[in-house]
This record gives C-alpha cells, structure tokens and sequence, in this order.
C-alpha cells in the first residue's frame, strides 16, 4: 500500500502562485506515475497534471497550461507549482499514484490506484 499526503494548499489572491506537494509513504520501493487533478464545488474530478515514473515527461491539461508545472522534487515527493492563479482553479486538489511504468500520459481517474486526501485552494480578489 501506498499512502499520499498534499500539503500546501491555502488562500490566494487572483494572480498569486501556492506550491502543492505530494508526499508518497509505505510501500514506495517502487515507481509510479504521478498525477494531480482537482475538484470544484459541484464539479467532477478533472485532471491537471501527470509526470511520469522517471520524472522525464510531464503533461498538464489545457486550462493550466503555461501557469502550473509539475515535478519530482526526489523519489517520494511530487511537486505542483501554480501560478497566475484564477477564480476557476479554486478547488480541492488530490495527488495520485500508479504503479505503471510508462511514458503515456495518465489522464484518466480511473489510471490511478493510490489517492491522497485532498488539499484546499481557494483563488480570490
């Protein structure tokens, strides 16, 4: 088993950055592809970023493209630095983990085995 921790979320004013980490425990002898993706009030779960086992390939959605980066800062902990911040990346935001071992993007909730409980960003004036 693996177990995922986020920290770094908080409030924010519109234009400001926050820095996410995501903290991999137990059972991480092994490599895993991770994502984050976020959910706003009333929304579903929708994909932000992804970086593969080796932390050679990232892959970010369309809507943060150009303001968020993904990386690994070591073997257990994954990065997500946002900035230029709007109103509609206001949500809670999950880490997840999977085993796989592939330079495909992970796009899919569904590609993910391990979650983490969820920080809160909260983007206002």
């Amino acid at each position: 088993q693996v177990q995922l921790a986020e920290s770094g979320g908080g409030s924010v004013q519109v234009g400001g950055s926050l820095r996410l980490s995501c903290t991999a425990s137990g059972r991480t002898s092994g490599t895993y592809t991770m994502g984050w993706f976020r959910q706003a009030p009333g929304k579903q779960r929708e994909f932000v970023a992804t970086i593969n086992w080796s932390g050679s390939i990232t892959y970010l959605a369309d809507s943060v493209k150009g303001r968020f980066t993904v990386s690994r800062d070591n073997a257990n902990t994954v990065l997500l630095q946002m900035n230029s911040l709007k109103y509609e990346d206001t949500a809670v935001y999950y880490c997840a983990a999977s085993p796989a071992v592939t330079n495909a993007p992970y796009t899919e909730l569904e590609q993910y085995t391990y979650w983490g409980q969820g920080t809160q960003v909260t983007v206002s004036s």
